[in-house]
């Protein structure tokens, strides 16, 4: 079992591999992280999510519902994942009710083993990134990633 952090919160369902390490300041629910996998300060990690072995995630990461984080990944500080291209908060207009699970579609997004992202790179839904490429520093990833691509920009696109 792990000890938790002060000010951390791990719910009961969250699935730990041996040699996990957790810094303060996190939030982890229905989500499961690999073996030896180190989450660093103030990041969550959304319900589904499942993060591999040997990965290192940087403190002030967003990983929302709709993630899978593969083997020995690098994600840098402040790095937000987006699962809707569409967000509204409400059905229907201002004065509409508030949506519900059943109001949106969760768009899937995959990081290949051995990719890198740069710290405040943002990625958005529905995309790839190949194995073992590296997304640069302040990046938008919007479009698939192929492997061993370096990619960097806003919009992310590729270096030559």
């Amino acid at each position: 079992m792990i000890n938790t952090p002060e000010f951390s919160r791990i719910s009961a369902d969250v699935v730990l591999g041996s040699g996990v390490q957790i810094f303060g300041f996190v939030n982890l629910y229905g989500c499961s992280v690999g073996e030896d996998t180190r989450i660093g300060a103030f990041v969550e990690v959304q319900k589904g999510v499942c993060i591999g072995a040997r990965c290192k995630i940087s403190s002030h990461t967003f990983i929302c519902e709709g993630v899978m984080i593969e083997d020995a990944v690098f994600v840098g500080h402040g790095v937000v994942f987006i699962n809707d291209r569409r967000p509204r908060a409400t059905v229907g207009g201002d004065d509409a009710a508030l949506q519900t699970e059943a109001d949106w579609q969760c768009e899937r997004t995959v990081v290949k083993r051995g990719a890198s992202i740069g710290s405040g790179a943002t990625i958005l839904g529905g995309v790839t990134i190949g194995e073992g490429a590296l997304v640069g520093a302040g990046s938008v990833v919007t479009k698939n990633v192929p492997a061993h691509a370096t990619v960097a920009g806003n919009p992310a696109r590729l270096l030559a």
